[in-house]
């Protein structure tokens, strides 16, 4: 494969809708700077492998790209549908418009403990010609859906129980041991757990900031 043959797209939602299961613990405000803390940590660590040739952010939000552009991601202004599988497939269009048949990745935002080696080696293992999913920690929702050809279509099926949803389109299951990659944040446990396993560097620095409890101590993250 040639370096740089991936493209990842990554949705986030306005942040006032920001993280809802939080609200016992965090206000509005701090739950919105998480949201931009993990996004920084997971295009961070996107951008850090080397067949990923490119991030692109999807959102209405204008901070949200304001962010994403300050990171060396590109920006794709939601269209104007409500569905969250239809602005991936928009987004993912207009990246093959661009830059010809490519390979896609679709990942969640909120990934703070992703590694770059996880990354890859996720691309590694997956089968060429299909699309693959990395199910998340909680055995039910989708982490990562990879189009590993470029005539596969992404045929994103996010939403609840997306991982049943995928994999009866056909989708493949893999099976490594990427505990960073497949721990995205909804509550407050998914949250310490992310830290016990290494947040990056933004996500660490708001928790310090905002006092959240829990060790939140470094990750070593390699390139692959």
């Amino acid at each position: 494969m040639r370096p740089h043959d991936v493209h990842a797209v990554i949705a986030v939602k306005n942040l006032d809708l920001a993280k809802s299961r939080l609200a016992e613990r965090l206000r509005p405000e701090l739950r919105a700077r998480l949201v931009l803390a993990m996004l920084t940590d997971t295009v961070t660590a996107a951008l850090t492998v080397p067949r990923i040739g490119s991030v692109t952010v999807v959102t209405p939000d204008p901070v949200v790209a304001a962010l994403s552009a300050e990171l060396g991601a590109a920006v794709h202004p939601e269209p104007r549908i409500s569905d969250l599988n239809a602005a991936l497939d928009d987004a993912a269009s207009a990246l093959r418009r661009a830059n010809g048949p490519v390979e896609l990745l679709a990942l969640q935002a909120d990934l703070p403990a992703v590694r770059p080696e996880e990354l890859c080696a996720m691309l590694a293992a997956a089968p060429a010609g299909r699309r693959s999913i990395v199910v998340d920690h909680a055995g039910t929702g989708t982490a990562a859906l990879y189009a590993a050809g470029p005539a596969v279509a992404l045929d994103p099926r996010f939403g609840p129980d997306s991982a049943r949803a995928h994999i009866a389109a056909g989708a493949t299951d893999l099976a490594g041991d990427w505990p960073g990659l497949r721990r995205d944040v909804d509550t407050a446990v998914d949250l310490d757990r992310a830290v016990e396993l290494g947040a990056g560097d933004a996500t660490r620095a708001l928790l310090r900031d905002i006092g959240w409890s829990g060790h939140v101590h470094e990750a070593v993250r390699r390139v692959c």
